[in-house]
């Protein structure tokens, strides 16, 4: 086989790395799943086609559909993997309702698989943890594909394909590709940084230089201090961009070797003292170049939230971290910290994949909430209801102006009492939490008494005049 470059292969083997697992691994997976299916997420088991009368397309939209309900039952390997038992392909196609993804959308595939990895604990162990790829393979041929066919020979094929990924992706060559930007204004390459990073660039950690510096002064500073420390570009004072550290690299700068290997860190000049704010040159320029490194980098949309679990375990899609989060220390800075919310909304609307409804949180943003239920104020007439609480979730719908009853909350997310949907509560924006929801008054005990007894008589069969008589005069009202 012959790797092409193709976006899907990129997709995949970015993912994979992302997920934790070794070069090795990845490459010993994606042998096997070529293998399998060509890597196309839509591929309907050949000799399937004409016996369902189906093309990967149109089986594909008639599952979506629901035009064709035999899916988990007709025996048709189908996806990356080719899922063919009838409980994985359920599992599948329940996950894909769930997210409100097509059942051959690759990202939900690849999620999906990851998730199913995971159960297969031998297997997932060796594609993390694996040196060689022929025992990534194999362990996946043998454990989890599981073919008729599983001799000698397939299994020095399938290696083969995945040799020929992993020489592809893990090349010098490929490599030094990874690019810097072109908004550069000066260089001066710090010795302060390990190389190459081992981590596919996914993540923008922005700091504050605590200095009103030029992108000079900051990449001279780094070039000389004998602090061990780094950042890969600084923005200036005055707009001005160095870079410091290679994108290629990773710089010494946000206190985790975790988060350095994965983001592109920026020091941004600021005042030394709170709020820490910058010019506005410098965050005009800030905002061109966390877009450059996007685009270049493909990160499709920036996702910002105020809450640090989501941040440092980019729940939701969350791509975007702050030196707080690994160290006691002020940094980014009030200032911006306040502001990741309108630069994520920025840079989104210059990549093109801005929307109407806000990043996840904003600053001033809510930190908690009444106990359910509780109703709140959409102040706005387009906020999104999504299928579940996250981003990741499939709009059903916008809300509309009003006020809405909450009947659960999850990870800052409210589910409306109709059960359209969820509405992302913490940005005072676009919502307002109003209280504790009214509750009907507690009935009166004589009335509940009355029911009770009201309902024995009917269920005695007895004559219930005569028995109102009866309790009168015991009672001594008669």
């Amino acid at each position: 086989m012959k790797v092409t470059g193709s976006s899907t292969e990129k997709t995949i083997w970015n993912y994979f790395i992302v997920k934790g697992m070794s070069p090795a691994g990845v490459a010993g997976l994606m042998g096997n799943l070529y293998a399998e299916s060509g890597l196309n997420p839509q591929n309907l088991q050949n000799t399937y086609e004409k016996r369902l009368g189906f093309t990967d397309a149109s089986y594909t939209a008639a599952v979506d559909s629901g035009a064709y309900a035999n899916f988990v039952r007709d025996g048709a390997g189908y996806g990356l993997a080719q899922w063919t038992y009838w409980s994985r392909k359920e599992a599948m196609l329940n996950y894909a309702k769930k997210t409100g993804a097509s059942i051959g959308d690759l990202i939900m595939q690849l999620d999906f698989m990851y998730q199913e990895l995971k159960g297969y604990v031998a297997v997932f162990q060796v594609l993390r943890t694996a040196r060689t790829v022929k025992e990534a393979s194999d362990i996946v041929l043998t454990k989890y594909e599981r073919p008729a066919d599983m001799s000698g020979a397939v299994k020095a094929k399938r290696a083969s394909y995945g040799q020929a990924f992993y020489d592809a992706y893990t090349t010098e060559k490929e490599v030094s590709t990874m690019s810097n930007s072109p908004l550069v204004t000066y260089t001066n390459i710090t010795k302060n940084k390990t190389s190459p990073r081992n981590h596919a660039i996914d993540t923008i950690t922005i700091h504050c230089i605590v200095g009103q510096w030029t992108a000079k002064q900051g990449c001279d500073y780094f070039a000389t201090t004998d602090r061990e420390c780094s950042t890969n570009y600084i923005v200036g004072k005055d707009g001005s961009i160095g870079l410091s550290v290679d994108e290629k690299d990773r710089s010494w700068c946000t206190s985790s070797r975790e988060n350095d290997n994965r983001a592109i860190t920026i020091e941004v000049a600021s005042d030394t003292e709170h709020p820490y704010a910058v010019t506005d040159a410098a965050y005009s320029a800030l905002i061109k170049l966390v877009a450059d490194i996007c685009q270049r980098n493909g990160i499709k949309q920036l996702v910002w939230s105020t809450n640090k679990t989501d941040r440092v375990n980019h729940v939701n899609g969350c791509n975007m971290t702050v030196h707080r989060d690994y160290a006691n220390k002020a940094c980014p800075g009030q200032y911006l910290y306040e502001r990741h919310g309108a630069i994520a909304a920025a840079v989104n609307a210059i990549l093109g994949s801005g929307t109407t409804q806000a990043p996840e949180a904003a600053p001033g943003a809510v930190q908690g909430f009444p106990e359910t239920p509780f109703t709140v104020r959409v102040i706005v007439p387009d906020l999104n209801y999504r299928k579940g609480p996250g981003m990741s979730y499939a709009v059903k719908g916008q809300t509309g102006k009003g006020v809405f009853t909450i009947t659960e909350v999850q990870d800052g997310w409210g589910k409306l009492k109709s059960g359209a949907g969820w509405i992302y509560l913490e940005n005072p924006s676009y919502c307002t939490i109003l209280g504790v929801a009214s509750k009907p008054p507690d009935p009166d005990p004589a009335d509940v008494l009355a029911e009770e007894i009201a309902g024995k008589v009917k269920g005695s069969g007895l004559d219930p005049e005569d028995i109102l008589n009866r309790v009168e005069k015991i009672l001594g009202v008669a």
